[in-house]
């Protein structure tokens, strides 16, 4: 059986190399299993960093890789391109991978991203195919960002020129729309959100005039599926953009992973309602299970320093009480400080006033600090630059980055979760948040870093809890000392 073969293989790996998780060798069974079966499995791996898992992912698909898909970020396709194959081909062990818009046509292993993987589910070419996904919990804001949709001043131009007798009434729509935008916009370069009054003459007149050139086709198609869809303003320019994205993208492809075998794979503890969430969605799993531990470097308990009775976000003193606390922290600390504060307002105050005590070592969002400097950022900017930045000595939290309602999708979102009657808080700001959390904080436990955890709703909220468990493990950290 493949299970036995992998197994086998990847025993002769340990034999003479050691690698950082133990449970490869059970995790090689569970992929070979359900490969041969093609069952639908839900694998949690209870590890810190998807990256050592790769070996047991890949040995059973040296074996037998047809009719396979591996679904990759691009990050996750230059380790696998660069340094998982060579390693295994220096074990005696290939692995042809596929790169194109098509299926292979022989036994190869079809590597796409999710903007590949979205054109071939369109296509239809992933009928009868077995999809892997690692970082399933990633999967529906990554699908999201592949499906959106950007309406600039040149679509409106080309749809002009398409048809030259409507392009008066299309002006007047367009500039009916960009004083409305214009008027209702509450800060420079903001965005606005927008609603099906403000397409309805507009889809009136796409539909009279009958085919019309990209993307407006899947523009009407967006605005009947009730996509949220917002205008990004330029002040500057007197421009603007118009955004459409989908509410729940997984709901497209309901039926097709009703239909399809696939193992996903989740990289990070207290998944249990990401995987009901799934279960919901595409029906029982044939193999659900939560395999291994962390490795070793993992069990070193992060140090945490959220006091008691630390005061809200929305109290008068907070701000006060945020530039005391980061002075504290930053004192007589060398290495890197990471401050996150999803405010910008707030976010802009703090980095002065530290920049006016600290000077030059204060940064806002930049990559190139000193060795003890501070950057100052969002959350969002954090996890999208924290592997262009040295390991960070601590990471302050000034305010937990629940996602917020002023941003257009997530408005409309909650809205949706409203008229269904259910907890918008519950049962979608508080799983976004606990679902990034963990890589939020990754870079500090890797060395052993500090995090302070200001937001004093942690403390003082019930939820609060549920963060302190998908940080485990930890330890608090009741006084701060110096080094």
């Amino acid at each position: 059986m493949m299970e036995a073969y992998a197994h086998n293989h990847l025993k002769n790996l340990f034999q003479k190399d050691s690698f950082d998780w133990p449970h490869n060798l059970t995790l090689s069974r569970l992929i070979g299993r359900s490969l041969r079966r093609k069952d639908k499995s839900y694998i949690q791996l209870q590890i810190g960093e998807l990256e050592n898992s790769w070996l047991g992912v890949l040995v059973p698909l040296c074996l037998n890789s047809k009719g396979i898909v591996l679904v990759l970020t691009e990050r996750q396709r230059l380790r696998l391109l660069n340094f998982e194959l060579p390693r295994l081909q220096r074990e005696g062990l290939n692995l042809s991978i596929w790169e194109s818009a098509t299926p292979p046509t022989d036994s190869q292993l079809w590597l796409l991203d999710h903007r590949s993987f979205f054109e071939a589910y369109q296509n239809d070419h992933l009928k009868a195919k077995q999809l892997i996904i690692p970082e399933i919990e990633f999967f529906s804001s990554r699908l999201r960002e592949v499906m959106s949709i950007k309406v600039s001043s040149s679509d409106w131009d080309t749809l002009r020129r398409a048809y030259p007798a409507a392009s008066s009434a299309l002006i007047e729509v367009y500039e009916r729309l960009s004083k409305r935008l214009f008027t209702m916009v509450t800060a420079i370069d903001g965005t606005v959100r927008t609603d099906f009054n403000d397409f309805f003459a507009l889809s009136d007149l796409l539909g009279v005039l009958g085919d019309s050139p990209t993307p407006w086709p899947d523009v009407l198609k967006a605005t009947k599926k009730g996509w949220a869809s917002w205008a990004e303003l330029d002040h500057k320019l007197l421009d603007w953009y118009w955004h459409f994205q989908p509410l729940e993208p997984l709901e497209d492809l309901k039926k097709f992973f009703q239909e399809t075998s696939y193992i996903m794979l989740s990289g990070f503890n207290q998944h249990d309602l990401l995987e009901n969430q799934f279960r919901s969605l595409f029906g029982p799993f044939d193999v659900a299970v939560k395999l291994g531990g962390p490795s070793i470097q993992h069990h070193e308990p992060l140090q945490v320093f959220a006091p008691r009775r630390q005061p809200l976000p929305n109290t008068e003193y907070f701000a006060e009480y945020l530039l005391d606390q980061c002075r504290r922290l930053i004192l007589g600390r060398q290495g890197l400080t990471i401050i996150l504060l999803d405010d910008k307002f707030l976010l802009r105050q703090l980095t002065t006033e530290l920049a006016a005590e600290f000077g030059k070592r204060v940064i806002l969002e930049s990559t190139a600090p000193e060795s003890n400097g501070v950057i100052c950022c969002h959350a969002s900017w954090w996890l999208t630059y924290q592997e262009q930045l040295p390991a960070p000595d601590q990471l302050i939290i000034g305010l937990l980055p629940i996602p917020s309602l002023e941003i257009p999708l997530i408005a409309a979102r909650v809205e949706a979760h409203k008229q269904r009657g259910q907890d918008w808080f519950r049962d979608l700001l508080l799983p976004e948040l606990l679902n990034f959390f963990p890589q939020l904080v990754l870079p500090i436990r890797k060395c052993q870093g500090r995090l302070a955890i200001l937001d004093g709703r942690i403390r003082s909220r019930s939820w609060g809890e549920r963060i302190f468990k998908v940080l485990e493990p930890w330890t608090p950290l009741e006084r701060l000392l110096p080094d």
